[in-house]
């Protein structure tokens, strides 16, 4: 993301040891008039450059890696297109490599499918604040991953622009606005925290994440009710968050808010005493892999029994054996499923370096966490 930025012309310092990363804004008018932008495999990145790229005025293509190419991008493209640019698939099959050509972002009404990722949506509102006009947005149908959204509000507001919504389903964003500059903490990743939580679980031991609480932006930290309704302990203070294993039971959820931890709560399953059935959550089959599909034959692998379901999946418990790990080039399929060897004698990761995507310390810190 920082790349692509800095390709667009926008100046971004980044200094790893104080944690901090600087932006210089450009008031909503991209420096470049064009730009060639590679994003691997970070959908999130590709979704939202592909709106940022409408406030640009020239031409913009954005590509990634070979999975890239197969994750949906039609229709943002199409909400993009009823703003006023031309945003395009270049292969026709609405996804990357994509090319956007604008001379800023008209505005209007636009609508957008909600259940393929709440990532069109996020994208598509934060640019509309420097729209030429007022822009009007309708969700199509039911939105997956609704605390993100919430979320995109949330920080909109921080930098001090409002969106005017009816429960998540029709937004207006006032055009011609400017965000402010200021000074913004990032809370920690609930979704990295979540791997620690299930390592309590798996291993009947305790995990405290700091600076993560039920108040938090992210969606995320529920994942610790499925804990919670699994059997563990979940403590909660105004700074942190504790989890504290115990026996476990296997349970049925809707994970379509949560869907990121799908992987991490599969690795619990596997040592819950009956099944458990996730649901809600179709719309992971267009992640950086399958998240349905792969993820069911790596369980199995490891000796569980898995039926997948039209919009989800049930896993029965087995009898665990050690097994080589393939995590398809999917950070969260690697530290998921890398849990079960917590328990499980002989689990190995095959290609652990894809984890560097969000969490290049992840095993050095799981590493760190056991020997406590």
């Amino acid at each position: 993301m920082a790349e692509s930025l800095d390709r667009l012309g926008v100046s971004v310092d980044c200094n790893t040891r104080l944690e901090r990363m600087s932006i210089l804004g450009c008031a909503g008018r991209l420096p470049n008039e064009s730009a060639d932008l590679f994003v691997g495999n970070s959908g999130t990145t590709i979704r939202f450059l592909t709106a940022v790229t409408a406030l640009g005025h020239g031409r913009y293509r954005l590509d990634g890696a070979p999975r890239m190419r197969e994750r949906p991008m039609r229709d943002l493209l199409e909400a993009l297109n009823q703003l006023g640019t031309r945003s395009i698939s270049v292969n026709q099959a609405g996804c990357p490599p994509v090319v956007v050509e604008s001379s800023g972002l008209p505005g209007g009404t636009a609508t957008v499918r909600g259940d393929i990722s709440s990532q069109f949506l996020s994208g598509l509102l934060m640019v509309s604040p420097y729209a030429d006009k007022d822009v009007m947005i309708h969700v199509d149908g039911p939105l997956v991953s609704r605390p993100y959204v919430q979320m995109t509000v949330d920080v909109m507001k921080a930098f001090g622009v409002a969106v005017d919504h009816d429960k998540l389903t029709c937004f207006r964003i006032a055009g011609r606005q400017t965000y402010d500059a200021r000074r913004y903490e990032i809370e920690p990743d609930a979704s990295a925290a979540s791997y620690f939580w299930a390592a309590a679980a798996i291993t009947k031991g305790r995990v405290r994440i700091n600076g993560l609480a039920r108040s938090s932006l992210q969606g995320d930290v529920n994942f610790c009710d499925c804990l919670d309704r699994m059997g563990c302990e979940v403590e909660e203070a105004s700074d942190g968050i504790t989890v504290v294993g115990h026996s476990l039971h296997g349970i049925d959820v809707d994970m379509n808010e949560i869907s990121d931890t799908v992987q991490t709560l599969a690795a619990v399953a596997l040592f819950a005493d009956g099944p458990t059935t996730m649901r809600g959550i179709s719309h992971i089959r267009h992640k950086e892999t399958d998240r349905i599909g792969d993820l069911a034959q790596e369980l199995r692998k490891l000796g569980a029994q898995v039926e997948e379901l039209h919009d989800g999946m049930r896993i029965i418990p087995g009898d665990l054996r050690g097994t080589d790990i393939d995590t398809y080039n999917d950070h969260r399929m690697a530290m998921s499923l890398s849990l079960v060897g917590l328990n499980v004698a002989g689990v190995v990761i095959n290609d652990p370096e894809c984890t560097a995507k969000t969490y290049p310390r992840f095993f050095q810190d799981l590493k760190e966490l056991t020997r406590g």
